[in-house]
């Protein structure tokens, strides 16, 4: 069975950085994309970073673009999602998700290529 578990999650204030992490048991994370969303009070969950692979292959929003990366530690079964220079609008519960490899993926933001979420991490920007 495949259990996604994130984590990192905290108070910190604008300009600050966080290190969120995503650690899979039951599947061997490097063989699948993985892609972090978030979502705030009220509003619809976005897509945020995907890695298609260890090959290096990313993907980013344009609002994170320049400030967040998203990276991999095979020997860990781990994905991180570094965000810097944060913003009160980077507040959200942020979920890691991954498919289960029967489909190539086509629109790696859309929550309908996924097929296993973690239960998510708050992370909350402010002063």
């Amino acid at each position: 069975q495949v259990h996604l578990v994130e984590s990192g999650g905290d108070l910190v204030q604008p300009g600050g950085s966080l290190r969120l992490s995503c650690t899979a048991s039951g599947v061997t994370l490097d063989a699948y994309a993985v892609t972090w969303f978030r979502q705030a009070p009220g509003k619809a969950r976005e897509g945020v970073a995907c890695t298609r692979s260890s090959d290096g292959s990313t993907y980013y929003a344009d609002f994170v673009k320049g400030r967040f990366t998203i990276s991999r530690d095979n020997a860990k079964n781990t994905v991180y999602l570094q965000m810097n220079s944060l913003k009160p609008e980077d507040t959200a519960v942020y979920y890691c998700a991954t498919n289960d490899g029967s489909r190539r993926l086509s629109i790696w933001y859309s929550e309908y290529e996924y097929d296993y979420w973690g239960q998510g991490t708050q992370v909350t920007v402010s002063s």
